[in-house]
């Protein structure tokens, strides 16, 4: 996998400046965004060993995404003090990808009686799709804190350029499934490619079981 160098951080911009693309169910008529990236357990890419994406933004120019099951030991406390009472457990900061990872970024769910409501999208609040959205981080928390009702911080991200993905896709990187509200969330998120895969049954179910050393099986 083509891994873009840091000097693509710059699009992390992006995150915020433009809606949500469409979703669509086949990779060759439409975006993706809000769906998961599933890496296949053959894929040859440390970057990206058994990782579940969250898609935030994919259109024509290329595709970003949040690595959502590869949390850190460092303390959302510990370079967001004023954030960390509002992050999800565990409250730690999750390694979003390789691109920019001296940047933070951070994805959030409305509350129930936001979710359906486009109109009530708070202050500093992008919505990506449903009541998935991402926070800007020099908003004050309190300014949000009645509206949202998880929080998840990123340090970093995965960027693909134009048709790149795409053609990883086609190459069986990657499996591409419905995302659920509550997958970025997980309380045990190194279980997550398992869980994810398993809940798709048939075939990609019997994944799942794929052994993380291939010589063993």
């Amino acid at each position: 996998m083509q891994v873009p160098d840091d000097s693509q951080a710059a699009g992390a911009a992006r995150f915020y400046d433009r809606p949500g693309c469409c979703q669509d169910e086949r990779v060759n008529d439409g975006f993706l965004t809000g769906r998961l990236l599933v890496a296949s357990p053959t894929l040859a890419d440390t970057n990206f060993d058994r990782s579940v994406i969250l898609l935030v933004d994919h259109d024509e120019s290329g595709a970003l995404g949040v690595i959502i099951n590869r949390p850190s030991t460092i303390d959302v406390g510990s370079i967001l003090p004023e954030w960390h009472v509002y992050s999800t457990i565990p409250p730690v900061v999750f390694h979003g990808g390789p691109v920019g990872r001296d940047s933070a970024l951070a994805l959030a769910a409305l509350t129930s009686k936001n979710e359906h409501d486009e109109s009530a999208e708070p202050e500093g609040f992008r919505r990506v799709f449903g009541a998935l959205g991402l926070i800007d981080l020099d908003v004050e928390p309190e300014r949000m804190a009645a509206e949202i009702s998880t929080l998840r911080v990123f340090a970093g991200y995965a960027g693909w350029e134009p048709d790149q993905l795409e053609q990883e896709i086609k190459e069986g990187a990657w499996f591409v499934v419905d995302s659920t509200r509550s997958d970025p969330f997980q309380p045990d998120p190194t279980e997550l490619w398992a869980q994810v895969l398993r809940r798709q049954g048939g075939d990609l179910a019997l994944v799942a079981t794929f052994p993380e050393d291939p010589t063993l099986n």
